[in-house]
């Protein structure tokens, strides 16, 4: 759990982020700031709450995110310049598209991982989703108290909540630094956090600014 906590945000939040029409640039400028400090950042506060020290690969983490967020930016760029008519009305398709493409992958983790899962009671999954719930409400709520609008506190929240814990941050840390079972929340949170995202977002996009609407 301490693992999931200390990863980084996932890219499926950005999605969620855009389904629930929140701020989709400050939600991909956390993801990439978060993503690229975790070198540092993730390795000290596992080693602060569970007094073990992890590597984790520099190079690897830049990759990722040249593959999930630089490479997709400059893409969608270069669409929206040339393509400015078609790639409006993609745009109605592609939310179904990253909602299926994200089903596909969670399908993919919970494959690789139902033997452990298959072990596991109810305990470690009500606290993962303990965990994934405090992790909206804080996020929201400390966004907030900031003074954020709307958008942005929605943009937040998906941040804070949802972490790149299964698809390959998390499992691969609990599984070379600990154990095998110490993969199974990263697991879990995965599935669940996409499920929860989804949710979310459904009810962040019948949610409107007050500020926004009294003027």
């Amino acid at each position: 759990v301490i693992l999931v906590g200390c990863c980084p945000s996932g890219t499926a939040s950005n999605v969620m982020v855009f389904l629930a029409r929140g701020n989709v640039a400050l939600a991909v400028a956390i993801a990439s700031v978060s993503t690229i400090l975790a070198p540092i950042v993730t390795p000290l506060l596992i080693l602060l709450l569970a007094s073990k020290w992890v590597n984790i690969s520099i190079g690897s983490l830049f990759i990722s995110i040249i593959q999930v967020v630089i490479i997709p930016l400059m893409l969608g760029f270069i669409v929206k310049k040339f393509f400015g008519k078609q790639a409006e009305a993609g745009a109605k398709a592609l939310p179904l598209v990253s909602v299926i493409s994200i089903v596909l992958i969670v399908s993919a983790v919970v494959a690789g991982s139902q033997a452990q899962l298959a072990k596991t009671g109810l305990l470690i999954f009500a606290v993962v989703v303990l965990h994934n719930v405090l992790g909206f409400l804080l996020g929201f709520f400390f966004a907030r108290l900031c003074g954020m609008d709307l958008a942005k506190q929605k943009a937040v929240a998906m941040e804070v909540g949802m972490q790149n814990s299964g698809l390959g941050l998390g499992v691969a840390i609990a599984t070379a630094h600990f154990s095998p079972l110490a993969a199974v929340p990263s697991a879990i949170f995965s599935v669940w956090h996409n499920i929860s995202g989804s949710v979310l977002a459904f009810i962040f996009s019948r949610m409107k600014d007050k500020k926004k609407v009294g003027t």
